[in-house]
């Protein structure tokens, strides 16, 4: 039993040397970025109470899955948490490792997926753009909220499965404004956010906020909106 889609690791693998370059492969993320960050501290804030200081995060245990060269382990971290990222490719974890250091950022790299870590609890899981390229999105879920602890947070954030996804993800994102390098994306891996919440619900994880994401072309940003038709993020919270 395992969640690791080899073909994905390969792809991924193959340009990791691409992580911290803004203007790389990896240029949609680091849009992302600033919107994904704060949404996650905003909602971790709320929900454990914590004070809106330099390090608000600080004791709040963050298990990065899918992390890929650490773009948003290392913010994680500067905000005070006790942050480990964990990634299927040797080569990402490598990247990750080199410029954590490079940036003096304490941060437990390595080479696991979910279904391999044992004994481990954290207070926050971020399952960020990694749902839609593992091999069993059930076992992934389960396996992940295995690791959180009670009253815990999830964040998913993934793609939702629609025509509109279809055109502007794969056919925009890849082919007409190259993005993303072509095959970067499987359509028919995206993920609906019914089904979704129905996964999560049997691994005892209650939805507690969705919101879609869209990108402002004007202002070149991404935005919180209503519209989940192409991305969306979701806060799970473990019962």
């Amino acid at each position: 039993m395992s969640t690791i889609n080899k073909k994905e690791i390969e792809k991924f693998s193959k340009i990791a040397s691409e992580w911290w370059n803004p203007n790389g492969k990896f240029k949609p993320l680091h849009k992302f970025n600033p919107l994904r960050i704060r949404y996650i501290k905003d909602n971790i804030i709320k929900n454990f109470k914590l004070n809106s200081s330099s390090e608000p995060l600080k004791k709040i245990k963050i298990l990065d899955i899918g992390c890929g060269g650490g773009l948003l382990s290392e913010p994680m971290r500067r905000l005070g948490a006790d942050v480990m990222g964990i990634d299927a490719s040797k080569n990402n974890i490598e990247i990750a490792k080199i410029h954590a250091k490079k940036n003096k950022l304490k941060i437990n790299y390595m080479c696991a997926t979910p279904e391999v870590l044992k004994n481990k609890k954290f207070d926050v899981i971020l399952n960020m753009e990694i749902v839609e390229h593992v091999e069993d999105v059930n076992l992934f879920i389960k396996k992940s909220s295995e690791l959180l602890n009670k009253n815990g947070l999830m964040f998913i954030a993934t793609l939702n499965k629609t025509l509109k996804s279809y055109l502007f993800a794969i056919i925009g994102a890849e082919y007409f404004l190259r993005w993303l390098p072509i095959g970067t994306h499987d359509w028919n891996k995206f993920v609906k956010p019914e089904d979704l919440v129905k996964i999560a619900e049997t691994s005892n994880l209650k939805l507690e906020k969705l919101d879609g994401m869209s990108f402002n072309f004007l202002k070149d940003e991404w935005n919180l909106d209503a519209d989940n038709s192409v991305n969306y993020i979701a806060k799970f919270k473990k019962n």
